[in-house]
């Protein structure tokens, strides 16, 4: 009679396990940063909104023709916002209209970050009322990003070894695995009233220095 099931076999199970080390890399470089973006704008305030715009409108035109005269180009000027918004008193527990505020915020970058200092007197002294932060950055940001990621998979395999060398086993050279894991955003360098620009006549500015870091995930095998 024919079978229409087909014959076992025993396959042998392995229950080998991997003789493994994981470890985590971190990588650092400090770089010193070569350009600054600062964001500065104009508020006004008015009863009617066309008189809120047109104020807003001329005193933003200054700023940029202050800016252009001590070399900050038009496609460093960046408009990143503009709003409207009406204005309120509490005058005995009611609500009394008190006119239309206009805002129009722009970003600055600055290639020359000595001059950092300069842009922000030259915006305030044409008018600028808001100053909301400055930062700076490098303009070869990959370039260091690159470098941090070699030296955490070279410290990852530095504390691997020596896990290795403390247990006395063997470590294999090349990775069992290596991926890169997500880091946090490196922070704005906040504002800092520090003397770099020499000037008397320029408010000081200190750009520190950047930290790029990034992070890896290794394992091992040994035996």
């Amino acid at each position: 009679m024919y079978n229409q099931y087909p014959a076992q076999r025993n396959i042998p199970v392995t229950n080998k396990r991997l003789n493994v080390i994981s470890v985590y890399g971190e990588g650092k470089v400090s770089v010193l940063p070569d350009t600054a973006e600062v964001t500065l704008g104009v508020s006004t305030e008015e009863m009617e909104v066309t008189d809120a715009q047109n104020n807003n409108a001329m005193v933003i035109t200054k700023v940029k023709e202050g800016l252009s005269k001590i070399g900050v180009q038009e496609e460093q000027i960046q408009t990143v916002d503009y709003s409207i918004f009406p204005q309120y008193d509490f005058v005995d527990g009611k609500q009394v209209f008190r006119g239309y505020k206009v805002q129009h915020l722009l970003r600055v970058s600055i290639k020359n970050i000595e001059n950092s200092g300069l842009v922000i007197d030259t915006a305030v002294n044409n008018g600028a009322n808001i100053i909301s932060g400055i930062q700076f950055t490098s303009s070869d940001t990959e370039r260091f990003q690159h470098q941090a990621l070699s030296l955490a998979v070279i410290n990852a395999y530095q504390k691997a070894d020596t896990i290795a060398r403390t247990l006395g086993v063997h470590l294999a050279k090349e990775p069992l695995l290596v991926a890169e894991t997500s880091q946090q955003p490196n922070n704005p360098v906040p504002f800092q009233a520090s003397a770099l620009v020499k000037s008397s006549t320029s408010t000081p500015i200190e750009p520190g220095t950047l930290e790029i870091t990034k992070f890896v995930t290794a394992e091992f095998t040994f035996s």
